[in-house]
């Protein structure tokens, strides 16, 4: 009992920051492309992910020391107060160089990835910890079903606060027009970023009730470089966890890439539409992602784990193909909810497939250097992306057709590799 009322306690924390995270995530960068500024977003964005690649490995170390608990406490504590001070800065209007303003809009973007990369390492880490084994697979569709539902309602407000609407204007919704009888006006990104930081410190009220003893017994005198390198030990005996770890994660890095680097422009340039298709867009990768963790296990249930992880990544990498020569924004719709399904469902796939062959004590490091790989494999796709050329016209649609290459590698991977007995 006290076990379920604390995973109660920790997917409601989850998803109160989550919504508000969602909002802020998609905000900033529309915020940048609205300015002509996606460049220096992408390279901003760049240059954080390097960054990242290092702490995410050390953050995994965290995750692995210290009670799981405290770990989301202070995380939340201290994002909802570093959100707080930037978002009063801006509403206050004390910054009067757009430049700095441009900088402080960015490092909120900043931390929130930072966040991420402990925040998910603990958050399965103590979700394995204190479920029982057979229900692991119950917990992550659970994450998701939950998770995703954050996201269609973030998203959704999205798509208004983004742009406003008029009153008077205008909506086509399939083949019928309405007339908007009232007027929304568009929320200003500081105001955004201050509801992200209420949120984290509700978040707080909600992770201090559970109920945990962290049951680890880490060595007192284990160095930083002794327990990292017990997670690369892990994984070198293991090739096989190794190489699955990373080419499952290949649709999670194109979905990051995807969202924040790619779609922005391609919905600008090459469909010439507004923010609104932007969040709507993201709503409705979030009803994909809802739909597979409802229903992902039943589909597959026959299938293993493996083959089912290499047709949802084929399947991404046709519909990446189809957006690189159509100009559709239903299309565009349809394959934000394929990726909702096909990257969600993965997640569940997969990390249901390492809670069970993966110690508990070694399960922050292992997915930290997951983590690491995923990051140096968006870093390059970033950079990439940032170069001049993908922003003039339409060529942005070309990304789609570079990350569906990098998908069907990773598929040809898996096909490939063995599973040789693992543990």
């Amino acid at each position: 009992m006290d076990n379920k009322k604390s995973l109660n306690y920790l997917f409601s924390a989850n998803a109160i920051s989550g919504f508000a995270q969602g909002i802020s995530m998609l905000a900033i960068p529309w915020y940048f492309n609205s300015l002509q500024l996606s460049t220096y977003f992408n390279l901003s964005y760049g240059v954080i992910t390097i960054v990242i690649i290092f702490w995410g490995l050390y953050a995994g170390t965290l995750v692995d020391r210290y009670n799981r608990k405290k770990v989301f406490l202070y995380l939340n504590l201290i994002c909802g107060l570093l959100f707080g001070i930037i978002s009063i800065v801006g509403m206050a209007g004390w910054i009067t160089s757009e430049a700095i303003h441009h900088l402080l809009i960015v490092s909120v973007f900043a931390i929130t990835m930072f966040n991420y990369n402990i925040h998910y390492p603990a958050l399965y880490a103590l979700g394995q910890e204190i479920t029982d084994a057979s229900s692991y697979g119950k917990f992550n569709s659970r994450i998701e079903i939950v998770g995703q539902s954050v996201s269609i309602l973030s998203g959704g407000i999205a798509a208004f606060m983004l742009e406003g609407l008029a009153y008077g204007q205008k909506i086509d919704v399939y083949f019928a027009t309405y007339i908007l009888p009232f007027e929304i006006k568009p929320w200003s990104i500081d105001f955004i970023i201050f509801i992200n930081a209420v949120s984290h410190i509700l978040a707080v009220l909600f992770i201090y009730p559970i109920k945990y003893t962290f049951s680890l017994k880490p060595k007192a005198k284990e160095t930083l470089h002794e327990r990292l390198k017990l997670g690369f030990d892990y994984l070198k005996e293991h090739p096989y966890i190794l190489v699955f770890g990373l080419a499952s994660y290949s649709v999670f890095a194109m979905l990051l890439v995807e969202i924040h680097a790619v779609l922005p422009g391609y919905i600008e340039r090459h469909l010439h539409m507004g923010g609104a298709v932007f969040a709507v867009a993201d709503a409705v990768y979030a009803v994909g992602a809802l739909a597979a963790g409802l229903l992902v296990r039943k589909v597959f249930r026959a299938s293993g784990v493996k083959s089912a992880v290499i047709l949802l990544t084929v399947i991404t990498a046709f519909f990446f193909i189809c957006n690189t020569f159509t100009v559709s924004v239903m299309l565009t719709m349809l394959m934000s909810l394929v990726l909702g399904f096909t990257n969600a469902g993965i997640r569940v796939l997969r990390l249901t497939w390492l809670f069970e062959h993966v110690p508990n004590e070694v399960m922050g490091r292992v997915n930290s250097i997951f983590n690491m790989a995923n990051l140096v494999f968006r870093f390059l796709f970033i950079f990439l992306f940032s170069i001049p050329v993908f922003h003039q016209a339409n060529n942005i649609r070309w990304a789609y057709f570079v990350m569906a290459v990098f998908l069907i590698l990773s598929a040809v991977v898996l096909v490939k590799k063995k599973n040789p007995k693992l543990l």
